[in-house]
């Protein structure tokens, strides 16, 4: 069993609705849980299933040199990338509609 944290953006009620019944919403978007890996990969199944257009991220504690891991689904300006075995975030820049 981890600590799960998963943040939702833009998704249908029907997902937050599903999300709240194994995590705690603690604020509106936020899940925050204590599950197993197979609940975990069955949650994150879910995310990618029925957030349609919204976006999410997932993170949990494991054995890494940095003591989590954490997955991203649907376009965002931050997005994950491996650095020497290291998981990090890359920040895309803002698109300006002039």
């Amino acid at each position: 069993m981890s600590v799960v944290t998963l943040v939702v953006e833009n998704v249908p009620p029907r997902l937050r609705g599903r999300l709240a019944i194994w995590l705690l919403e603690v604020r509106a978007g936020v899940y925050v849980g204590n599950v197993s890996r197979p609940v975990r990969e069955m949650l994150w199944d879910q995310v990618q299933s029925l957030a349609e257009t919204g976006n999410a991220v997932m993170a949990w504690g494991t054995n890494t040199e940095s003591g989590f891991d954490f997955v991203t689904y649907g376009t965002n300006r931050r997005m994950p990338i491996d650095f020497d075995g290291l998981r990090l975030v890359r920040f895309s820049p803002e698109e300006n509609n002039y």
